[in-house]
């Protein structure tokens, strides 16, 4: 067998068998395929596309180049989580101390952000000492003891996708669904979780920018899901606006904590509901009304706020910023950002505000930069909101005033002003099982 008559196959748009496919994957992690021959199967992929078995099997090759999880012993009561990444989602910071405080089990893996999309480890270690880095035995046993543990993705779980994922991000074949569907699922199905509720984002600041390519991916991941026996439920959900008021890590941290206070945005209360109501759907095997009636309880007690205490002194944060959220917004610069004209806000780009968010420091360009955890927006007005002009909009923080300008350009390109009210926003747009 060889990689060239595999791309060759692959470009002329036949399906490729288990084994040519366990070739590739193998041979590159073995160094045996050299980064061009895989690149240009990549884009033969991207190009034509794979069918349910390739995908199926793609997934599979790349869950076998590494380790998996165990999560037998919590049986139905696992329970995990993925967004495919958008601009101020602190979803998971809301939906696990929710989901815990009702004893299902979220033992999750997640991954630092990239770009002008956040990362929900980089949130976590706003938290002062807050450890994403844990053995599997004290990684399983905080998860038996209080039903939630976060930790960064590992090396041994399913490194040909870290492997594949470098390549494809500088060879423009990242938006691929049948790429897309195997790397989430790959790794989905090695933290083991037996039920996966996936947050599908759509629009301006996500991966999927229209419906019917979200659809699509949904339907992808779903028949993977149930190839290997898991149940998989997708939402999806708009990102052409922020989602909350926050964007920059101690900041969303500060927006959850006012959430599972019963606070906060109306728009992220009602996305953190749903993601928490179909997976304790999932887990305890009732239907969706119970489980809003049980989330909403969990929120309006304080259950999950002591969870998320919890949660936070497990892992060697302090409990203090929780206690004391007013802590979180200690950056050492800030600017207040006005309105350039009078009008309803027509439109706040998700992507747009998550660029700027990134030049004041909040994100990366490349996975080696330092962040600044405290960086970041507060908007205090969003999309359909009238404003007069002069009036603040949005405050920007930083440890560095010089890179106010910078961002204010980007903000400015980013919203845009109507005299008429826009039609509202559908939020939740399908949910697919």
């Amino acid at each position: 067998m060889r990689i060239y008559d595999i791309i060759d196959k692959k470009r002329h748009s036949l399906p490729l068998t288990k084994e040519e496919i366990e070739f590739a994957i193998n041979g590159y992690m073995n160094e045996d395929i050299a980064d061009y021959q895989m690149s240009a199967l990549l884009m033969a992929i991207c190009i034509n596309g794979m069918n349910d078995e390739e995908t199926l099997n793609l997934t599979d090759a790349m869950l076998k180049s590494g380790k998996a999880l165990d999560l037998s012993c919590f049986d139905n009561l696992s329970v995990d989580k993925h967004s495919t990444g958008g601009v101020g989602d602190k979803t998971t910071l809301i939906v696990a101390p929710i989901v815990a405080s009702l004893g299902l089990k979220v033992a999750k893996m997640s991954g630092r952000g990239l770009g002008f999309t956040g990362g929900t480890i980089d949130k976590l270690e706003s938290l002062g000492k807050f450890s994403t880095s844990l053995s599997q035995s004290k990684f399983l046993n905080q998860v038996d003891r209080i039903g939630v543990c976060v930790i960064g993705q590992s090396d041994s779980l399913v490194p040909a996708d870290k492997k594949l994922y470098a390549l494809r991000d500088v060879t423009a074949t990242v938006e691929s669904i049948p790429l897309i569907a195997s790397s989430i699922m790959s790794k989905k199905l090695a933290s083991g979780a037996k039920s996966i509720v996936l947050d599908i984002k759509i629009g301006n600041g996500a991966f999927m920018k229209d419906l019917e390519s979200g659809i699509a991916l949904a339907n992808a991941m779903i028949k993977i899901g149930n190839g290997f026996g898991r149940n998989v439920r997708c939402v999806l959900t708009n990102m052409n606006v922020p989602l909350g008021f926050a964007v920059g890590n101690s900041l969303e941290v500060y927006e959850a904590i006012q959430a599972l206070s019963g606070k906060g945005e109306k728009r992220l209360l009602e996305i953190a509901r749903a993601l928490s109501s179909n997976m304790v759907s999932m887990g305890l095997g009732i239907d969706n009304e119970k489980a809003y009636q049980m989330v909403d309880e969990a929120i309006s007690s304080g259950r999950a706020l002591i969870k998320l205490k919890e949660w936070v002194i497990a892992q060697g944060g302090d409990v203090k910023y929780i206690n004391n959220p007013e802590l979180l917004l200690r950056a050492k610069h800030k600017e207040e950002y006005v309105a350039k004209e009078s009008g309803y806000i027509s439109s706040i780009s998700a992507r747009g505000v998550g660029i700027a968010s990134m030049l004041l420091g909040a994100g990366r360009v490349k996975k080696t930069d330092k962040i600044d955890h405290l960086a970041g927006i507060v908007l205090e007005k969003s999309y359909g909101d009238y404003v007069e002009k002069g009036k603040v909009i949005a405050t920007l923080y930083s440890q560095d005033k010089g890179l106010f300008p910078g961002s204010r350009s980007i903000l400015t390109n980013a919203i845009t002003y109507s005299q008429a009210k826009p039609d509202d926003e559908k939020l939740i747009f399908d949910i697919i099982s």
